[in-house]
C-alpha cells in the first residue's frame, strides 16, 4: 500500500504589517465590488466573501482534541471552512468575525500554489495528507492568530465604510457607537478596538456602570 505524501500547504510564519493586512482585505472588497452578484453590503455577510474566494462555509459539530475546544478549522484541499456549531457564542457578530478570521488564514497563511499541486497529485492517484488549520479561543491572540483577526477586523470594518457610518454621529456617545456596531454587524467590543487602533477614539478608565471602557473623541 503506497504511503501518503505530506505536502507543506501552510506558508512559513513571517511578520506582516497592519498596512499589508489591511491592503489585502480592502483589495478583496474592491474585487467583489466589480462583480454585481458579490458587491459588498453591510452588515457584511462573511460567507459571501468566502464564496467569492472559492471557499465553502459550514456549521458543524467539531470534536474537541487533547488541547481542548476547537472554534473553527480550515480543510485546505476541500476549500472548506468549518465553524463549530456547538459554541453558541459564535453566532451573530461573533460568527461573522469567526468566518472572516478563517478567511484571513486562507489569504495570509495558506499557499494556494501548494494546494493546487496537492489536488493535482490527488487526481493522479497519489494519497495526500494535509492537516487542517485549527482555531481555538480568540483570547490572547498572537502570531498568525493575531494576523487573521486583524484581517477580519479590516474586512468587516474597512476604513471607507467606517467613515460612512460615522457621519453625523458622536463617537463619544455609547448610543451612536452601538448604532454603528449594529449597522456594521459586529460586536461593540470589536468596533471599539477597531476605532481605537485607527486612532479615532481613545480608551480611558473603565466604567463601572456598563463594564465597558469610557470613550472620548480624539481631536
Amino acid at each position: 500500500m503506497p504511503k501518503s505524501l505530506t505536502l507543506p500547504i501552510f506558508k512559513p510564519y513571517r511578520f506582516i504589517s497592519k498596512a499589508e493586512i489591511e491592503a489585502k482585505a480592502t483589495a478583496i472588497l474592491q474585487q467583489m465590488q466589480q462583480v454585481p452578484n458579490y458587491r459588498p453590503k453591510w452588515p457584511l455577510d462573511a460567507s459571501r466573501v468566502a464564496e467569492f474566494l472559492g471557499l465553502d462555509v459550514v456549521w458543524d459539530s467539531i470534536v474537541s482534541d487533547e488541547k481542548g475546544q476547537i472554534a473553527a478549522r480550515i480543510l485546505p484541499l476541500e476549500h472548506l471552512i468549518e465553524i463549530n456549531e456547538d459554541i453558541p457564542t459564535l453566532r451573530s457578530g461573533f460568527g461573522e468575525s469567526t468566518i472572516a478570521h478563517e478567511i484571513g488564514h486562507w489569504v495570509l497563511h495558506i499557499n494556494p500554489e501548494a494546494v493546487k499541486q496537492a489536488l493535482h497529485l490527488e487526481r493522479l492517484g497519489r494519497k495526500i495528507q494535509v492537516e487542517p488549520l485549527l482555531c481555538r479561543s480568540q483570547n490572547n491572540l498572537e502570531g498568525i492568530e493575531w494576523q487573521a483577526q486583524y484581517f477580519a477586523s479590516c474586512l468587516l470594518m474597512p476604513e471607507y465604510k467606517l467613515k460612512e457610518v460615522s457621519q453625523g454621529r458622536n463617537l463619544s456617545r455609547w448610543r451612536h457607537l452601538y448604532e454603528m456596531a449594529a449597522e456594521l454587524g459586529v460586536t461593540i467590543s470589536n468596533l471599539i478596538y477597531r476605532l481605537k487602533d485607527m486612532g479615532w477614539i481613545d480608551l480611558s478608565e473603565h466604567s463601572y456602570n456598563n463594564q465597558l471602557p469610557t470613550i472620548k473623541r480624539l481631536v
